[in-house]
């Protein structure tokens, strides 16, 4: 499924589920076709801009399943800041808030069974305080690790808790600007 409601391709949509969203429901801050997890609708467009471009930084954090065992060295260079490319071709250095190798992901999230047992493969807590397009998978590959399955935990206090695949849970205007910790 893609994050959006309105495609000129034949893919799952979120108006697919089964709930009403009220008209100009949008998503912030998209989740691409191979990712999953905690995906935030509003109808108020300020959201966005108030979240994602203020001074203050908002976490995101992903569980992130990567194909092979990750070596000390691909770890302390993904903790350290990663070079990606970015925009225009331009280097960025990646770097997590905070980066965990985790050994039982199912505790933190029910549903992150190891879909791809065939493979050899190491689950990482991710947490970045930036958000650029495919950052996750770009800075993984980067440590020469491709990313086999990416899961968004949460979005500042906002968590995917015990949500299943294609569940959507209201929250109240005044608690839903409380937990992403935004004045409106």
């Amino acid at each position: 499924m893609v994050s959006q409601f309105v495609s000129t391709h034949t893919v799952g949509l979120l108006g697919d589920l089964d709930f009403k969203f009220p008209e100009g429901t949008h998503a912030i801050g998209r989740l691409d076709m191979d990712s999953e997890g905690l995906l935030l609708l509003t109808t108020d467009k300020r959201v966005t801009r108030l979240l994602f471009l203020a001074s203050k930084p908002h976490l995101r954090t992903y569980l992130v399943m990567v194909q092979n065992e990750i070596t000390p060295a691909a770890f302390q260079q993904l903790k350290e800041g990663i070079p990606i490319k970015i925009k225009n071709g331009e280097t960025y250095i990646a770097k997590p808030t905070d980066i965990k190798i985790i050994s039982n992901p199912s505790e933190l999230y029910p549903f992150a069974s190891d879909r791809r047992e065939v493979y050899a493969h190491t689950w990482l807590l991710i947490t970045l305080a930036e958000g650029k397009f495919r950052q996750v998978r770009k800075m993984v590959l980067a440590a020469r690790h491709r990313c086999l399955r990416l899961i968004r935990l949460s979005i500042s206090n906002i968590t995917l808790g015990d949500l299943k695949p294609g569940e959507v849970r209201e929250v109240d205007e005044e608690a839903f600007y409380g937990l992403l910790g935004i004045e409106v």
